[in-house]
C-alpha cells in the first residue's frame, strides 16, 4: 500500500490518495501544509518522439519505444499514443511491429501505450496543409491497407488522422469507427460540407487544430471555422506558445468549450533535448531554442513541436487565463475519454498519478513524483 498527497487542481483542497495493487483504493482529506498539486497522470494523444527517441525511425526499434515510454512517464505522461506519420506502407508496418514488440517486452509500455495514432497518409497533398508530411507518400484511403496495418500489429491502430476531401472517405470513416477506431480530421483543405459529412460518418476529433494548414486562407468559409463550429468534433491543440498565438488558443478554447478541448504535445524527438543546433530527419539543420521553439536553422519556420505536455499545461493557463483545473482537465480527463475513460481521480481507477508544481512565470510544470499503474517512477 502506498500513499501520495497534494492539492486537487479542481478545487484546491488537499487530498491523500491511497494506492493498493495498482488501483486507487481511497481518496481522503490531506494536510493543510501541502504545497504541490496532485492530478491524474497526463494523457498525450500525439507523440512523435521525445528526448532523442523517435517513433518514425527508418529502422524502427522496440528498444527505442521502451526508452521513449520511460521518458514520457518521467515527464508526467502516463498514457500516450506513439504517432506514425505519412510514409510508405512498409515503413508504417515496420513501426507498428516495433511498437507491438515493445508492448510485449515491457509491462510499462503495455500499460502506457493503449494503441497507436497514425497521422496520414490520407491527408491533403497541398503545400501548407500537408505540413512536414512527405508529398510523395500521400495517398487516398485504402481499407485493405488499414487491415494490413491491423494484421501486422495485432489491431494496435486506434486513431487515424485523415483529410475528408477524398472521394469515398465517408465509407472509410464509418468502417474504421465500426471497429472502434477514432477518426480525426487534420492536415485538410476540405470544404465545410466535406467536414460535416466526415462527422456524420463518425469522425470525432480535430488534429492540432490551427496547425497543418496553409498560412493564407479565405476569411470564410475555411476548415478552421467549420471544425470550431462542429460540436461533434473535439479539438486537440498544441499549447507550446509557438504553434498557436495566445489569442488564437484562447478563442479556440472559448469556441469549443473546455469540455471539447484537448492539449497535446505533438512532440518530436528533439523535445526535451538541450538547446542547440541539430540535424533532423524533418527540417534538416534545425535550431532548438531554450524556450522550446524548434526552427529550421536561420529562419523562423517551425520544424516541429519540442515542448512536453507538462509545459503545455502551464502555458495554456498563461496564454488563455483558464484555471489550472481546466488546463489539467484538457490533458487528463478529456483525452482520457478516447483511451477508455481514464484520466479521472476516482476510487477504483488505475493509479496513474502525478504530483507537480507550477514554475515561476508559468512556463512549465516541475514534476515531483509520478505513479504509473501504481508503480512509482523516478
Amino acid at each position: 500500500m502506498l500513499k501520495i498527497t497534494g492539492l486537487n487542481p479542481v478545487d484546491g483542497n488537499p487530498i491523500e490518495v491511497t494506492v493498493c495493487d495498482g488501483i486507487v483504493h481511497a481518496i481522503d482529506a490531506g494536510g493543510r501544509d501541502e504545497d504541490g498539486w496532485l492530478s491524474p497522470g497526463f494523457v498525450d494523444l500525439q507523440v512523435n518522439g521525445y528526448g532523442g527517441d523517435d517513433v518514425n525511425l527508418d529502422e524502427p526499434d522496440p528498444d527505442v519505444i521502451v526508452s521513449l515510454t520511460k521518458k514520457m512517464v518521467a515527464s508526467g505522461v502516463t498514457t500516450y499514443l506513439p504517432t506514425i506519420i505519412t510514409a510508405p506502407e512498409s515503413k508504417i508496418i515496420a513501426a507498428l511491429r516495433a511498437i507491438a514488440k515493445a508492448r510485449q517486452l515491457s509491462r510499462l509500455v503495455a500499460g502506457c501505450v493503449p494503441y497507436v495514432h497514425i497521422e496520414g497518409p490520407s491527408i491533403s497533398p497541398i503545400a501548407g496543409f500537408r505540413g512536414a508530411h512527405p508529398a510523395e507518400h500521400i495517398r487516398p484511403p485504402d481499407l485493405a491497407e488499414f487491415l494490413r496495418w491491423q494484421d501486422a500489429s495485432g489491431s494496435l491502430v486506434g486513431m487515424v488522422t485523415i483529410s475528408p476531401h477524398f472521394e469515398g472517405i465517408e465509407e472509410y470513416i464509418s468502417r474504421l469507427t465500426a471497429q472502434g477506431v477514432h477518426v480525426a480530421i487534420g492536415h485538410t483543405h476540405a470544404s465545410p460540407e466535406e467536414i460535416r459529412k466526415a462527422a456524420d460518418a463518425g469522425a470525432r476529433l480535430s488534429t492540432h487544430l490551427g496547425n497543418g494548414i496553409a498560412n493564407v486562407l479565405p476569411r470564410h468559409p475555411n476548415p478552421i471555422w467549420t471544425q470550431l463550429a462542429e460540436d461533434r468534433l473535439t479539438a486537440t491543440m498544441i499549447a507550446d506558445g509557438h504553434h498557436l498565438p495566445g489569442d488564437t488558443l484562447k478563442a479556440m478554447v472559448r469556441a469549443k468549450g473546455v469540455e471539447r478541448s484537448i492539449l497535446i504535445s505533438d512532440a518530436v524527438a528533439l523535445a526535451g533535448m538541450p538547446a542547440g543546433t541539430y540535424d533532423a530527419p524533418v527540417g534538416g539543420r534545425v535550431e532548438l531554442q531554450s524556450n522550446g521553439r524548434l526552427n529550421v536553422a536561420g529562419t523562423e519556420c517551425l520544424a516541429g513541436a519540442a515542448v512536453p505536455l507538462k509545459d503545455g499545461i502551464a502555458r495554456a493557463m498563461t496564454m488563455t487565463g483558464i484555471s489550472l483545473g481546466d488546463s489539467v482537465r484538457m490533458a487528463t480527463e478529456n483525452p482520457g475519454r478516447f483511451v477508455g475513460g481514464i484520466g479521472i481521480l476516482r476510487v477504483g481507477m488505475p493509479a496513474d498519478l502525478v504530483r507537480f508544481s507550477v514554475e515561476s512565470g508559468g512556463a512549465g510544470l516541475r514534476i515531483e513524483r509520478v505513479l504509473a499503474k501504481g508503480r512509482e517512477w523516478q
